[in-house]
């Protein structure tokens, strides 16, 4: 009997397939290994499922998840350096294990067959490339965003800093100026560096905004600021704004200058020295420029109009705004100064004059006798200055006896008869007798030496300037008749009590007919000088 068929292999039928290829014993296949490897480049491990080794994806798995949770979100720093080089060598490892194993180990069977597992593994590799390359590129935006922030802040520091005084805002402005400067140096390409140019613009815009408000005063400081600017910032960034504050600062300097010179006679010297400055600084820095040009016709014109106006209501306040001209003046340049140093010198003289006769007739008379005294000394060579101290007699006259500035002393001596009145110094020290009336003038008599000081009037009266022994110091006045007020001042001696010097003033009418005689001398009960007629 044929046992051929019949044994127990035929009768139970083939055993079922393995459920993978076996492991062991298979031929190696490099473009099994290959493909392996290429799975594992993506990152997820892919290589070690399709080999079914999952302990070894999971590492895969692991380093991928800790590379997303350091990396996300992104932002402008990005991650340090040795963490994508450390990722890429656990890739490079994953690669290189994973196409050891695959070289003798089989696949999952639904790969091990699958032409699509070759085309699967390059789509998947493009995974890391794609990633880091889109990693760059938010990386790029997040660094782009954080420039236009630091852009803003810079915007956000000038605005609030231009809402105060300029010397406060001047670090705020340096602070800003430096990050402008420094995205267009340090991040050139950027949309931040692009933007630099019209903020910059903005910038110079904003620190002038007083120019712009018309507080020409107020601009000098902010201009002269922004001009020197090219100093310490690159010539390239600032552009045509390196020239930009040079128009605008002349003119600043040009009408905070004239303006100064309209000041109070409250001003200060200090306003007058810095309104002068600014011309001249105008005049030394833009000498060709449409504002310097305009400083020598303007200044002579305002002293012309200044000398008119001192017939007006406040010749004094106008004197002040002359003096301040004929300060400027003298602080121009030479040539400017020689051409109206003459006008100004000549306009002062005629203020100082103006406002001596102004507080007489306002009953000024301490600041009258005051101006109108120096006056006389200081323009000896003024047809006026006779004039002036006429009228400075009288108005210290007037402080004693008010009557005497009910009006300005003469011009000329009335005509007509004089008589004569001899006045002698009858007491210790020098005495110096002031009058007004008709005419005005004063008269000075020397020390008597040998003449006392009278216990009471009536033996001042009885005796002074009647001992024939003595030479009392004396002159003679010849006075056109009228009414007369007298000032006598009588200066202190070594051997006088007198505090000097001691006032006493009197009124006298003078008549035609007569001749008179006027002793001056010294009581102990009244230490003036009494008049003995």
């Amino acid at each position: 009997m044929d046992g051929a068929g019949h044994g127990p292999q035929g009768q139970f039928g083939a055993p079922p397939p393995p459920d993978r290829p076996p492991s062991i014993g298979l031929p190696p296949d490099r473009g099994r290994a290959a493909l392996v490897g290429l799975l594992n480049l993506s990152g997820l491990g892919l290589g070690y499922a399709a080999l079914r080794n999952w302990r070894f994806a999971a590492v895969c798995w692991a380093a991928t998840a800790a590379l997303l949770v350091v990396a996300l979100p992104v932002d402008s720093d990005g991650i340090p350096g040795w963490i994508p080089i450390a990722y890429a060598v656990v890739l490079l490892a994953a690669a290189a294990d994973g196409a050891r194993r695959g070289l003798r180990t089989g696949l999952a069977p639904q790969l091990a067959s699958s032409r699509l597992a070759l085309v699967l593994a390059f789509v998947l590799l493009a995974i890391p490339v794609t990633s880091a390359v889109g990693y760059g590129a938010v990386q790029d935006e997040a660094a782009e965003k954080e420039l236009l922030k630091r852009l803003d802040r810079a915007d956000a520091q000038v605005k609030k800093a231009s809402s105060g005084s300029f010397g406060a805002a001047r670090k705020p402005y340096r602070e800003a100026l430096k990050t402008y400067t420094d995205l267009r140096a340090q991040h050139a390409g950027s949309r931040a560096a692009e933007r630099v140019p019209s903020r910059l613009r903005g910038f110079y815009t904003t620190v002038a905004a007083p120019y712009e408000q018309q507080n020409y005063c107020e601009a000098v400081e902010p201009l002269r600021y922004l001009r020197d600017l090219p100093d310490s910032v690159d010539d390239e960034a600032l552009g045509k704004l390196a020239s930009w504050p040079d128009k605008r600062l002349a003119h600043s300097w040009y009408e905070c200058g004239m303006e100064g010179l309209k000041g109070s006679s409250s001003s200060s010297a200090s306003g007058t020295a810095r309104d002068t400055r600014h011309l001249k600084s105008l005049m030394a820095t833009f000498p060709e420029s449409e504002y310097a040009r305009k400083v020598e016709p303007e200044l002579r014109s305002r002293i012309a109009d200044g000398v008119k106006e001192l017939d007006g209501d406040a010749p004094c306040t106008t004197a002040t705004q002359l003096t301040r001209l004929r300060t400027t003046v003298r602080g121009m340049p030479d040539e400017t100064a020689g051409k109206l140093r003459k006008d100004s010198d000549k306009a002062v003289e005629k203020g100082d004059y103006a406002c001596g006769v102004d507080s007489f007739e306002n009953k000024r008379f301490s600041t009258a006798k005051l101006k109108l005294s120096r006056f006389s000394t200081r323009y000896k060579d003024s047809s006026l200055a006779g004039r002036a101290e006429k009228i400075a007699i009288a108005a210290e006259i007037a402080q004693q006896r008010p009557a005497a500035g009910r009006k300005l002393p003469r011009t000329k001596a009335p005509g007509g008869s004089r008589q004569t009145m001899k006045v002698s110094n009858g007491g210790p020290g020098s005495v110096e007798m002031l009058y007004t009336g008709p005419v005005t003038g004063s008269v000075k008599l020397g020390n008597c030496s040998e003449c006392k000081t009278y216990p009471t009037r009536s033996a001042g009266r009885v005796s002074a300037c009647k001992r024939s022994s003595v030479s009392y110091p004396s002159t003679t006045l010849r006075l056109p008749p009228g009414e007369y007020h007298f000032l006598y001042k009588r200066t202190r001696t070594t051997t006088s009590s007198l505090v000097s010097p001691r006032k006493n003033s009197d009124t006298k009418t003078i008549r035609a007919a007569h001749r008179y005689t006027s002793c001056l001398y010294v009581t102990k009960s009244l230490p003036f000088t009494e008049p003995k007629r």
